[in-house]
């Protein structure tokens, strides 16, 4: 039985790290079509109201009264705060050169699940999470260098710890709340404010509406926002936050792989020399230590 899980946790871990790591080459094309703010609110809106016809029935699972508080951080930060600023920052910087900094994220979880929710934490997993970082960098070494602006790398890490923030919050309250209502509540709250912001300060103008424009915002609601989503949220519940987001160092390679295959992108030996880095951290994070020490959880199981 638990071979069985595992098998099922590592299909949905690969198809979370497969459908993310398209989500930024589809961006990319997508904005060719919108204005970023609005792009992103779109498609957190649409992703809500898909979201929406699932959860409807289930409507005795919402718990709106004792659970609101909850549903508006983790909307505060998995939506508005992390959406936001990755759109804000990518008018400061390229996609690639932001990605790269935004996947510091898995290192900031590892710091703030141990001190937060007492994961566990041992001089291996330190190194392992480092060294994913490091295989990341590696691999936009020249364009980081090239094109690193002060606006850009610091709208980077504020989203990395939001999203890092988000990602542990849903650790913490994941007992205590049902996770098709909490990711359906989270992108509507999100959606909603970020439309009203793109209408606000981009208008309407640059939206063009043609069959190519709707496909894209479809996968981007459907896949990125909606479905991925709420595998994350399984994958976080069901084991170590630290270990799920460990996986996330692939996302890039795989938005690389696919510039490669698709867009005509070059494969070149940083790439290769991070990607060995990032396989090799994954292993290293999610190694089984025989001995470690873990900080006591304060609570971790309750949520303000």
């Amino acid at each position: 039985m638990k071979q069985s899980s595992s098998f099922i946790n590592g299909i949905l871990l690969a198809a979370l790290v497969l459908i993310w790591g398209l989500t930024w080459p589809i961006s990319k094309l997508a904005l060719g079509y919108s204005s970023p703010i609005l792009l992103s609110g779109l498609r957190s809106l649409s992703a809500g109201i898909i979201l929406l016809a699932v959860a409807l029935p289930r409507y005795k699972q919402l718990h709106w009264k004792q659970n609101w508080r909850k549903y508006m951080v983790s909307g505060l930060f998995n939506s508005i705060l992390f959406y936001g600023l990755q759109t804000i920052g990518l008018m400061f910087m390229p996609a690639g050169v932001f990605s790269v900094i935004v996947y510091l994220q898995p290192v900031l979880i590892g710091i703030i699940a141990w001190l937060w929710i007492g994961e566990s934490m041992n001089v291996v997993k330190i190194g392992g999470l480092l060294l994913g970082f490091v295989g990341v960098a590696t691999i936009s070494m020249g364009e980081l260098s090239a094109n690193a602006s002060a606006v850009g790398i610091l709208l980077a890490v504020l989203t990395a710890l939001s999203w890092a923030i988000g990602t542990v919050y849903i650790k913490r309250i994941s007992d205590s709340v049902d996770g098709i209502w909490l990711i359906t509540v989270q992108s509507l709250v999100g959606g909603v404010v970020m439309t009203a912001a793109g209408s606000g300060v981009e208008g309407w103008s640059h939206m063009v509406w043609n069959s190519s424009s709707m496909l894209l915002l479809l996968f981007l609601a459907l896949f990125s926002v909606a479905v991925a989503w709420l595998i994350y949220f399984y994958l976080i519940s069901q084991g170590d936050a630290s270990k799920v987001a460990s996986f996330n160092f692939l996302v890039p390679i795989i938005s690389i792989i696919i510039g490669t295959l698709f867009l005509n992108e070059p494969f070149t030996s940083s790439l290769f020399v991070g990607l060995v880095l990032i396989i090799v951290s994954i292993y290293l994070v999610n190694k089984k230590a025989k001995d470690h020490k873990s900080k006591p959880s304060d609570g971790g199981d309750q949520a303000a």
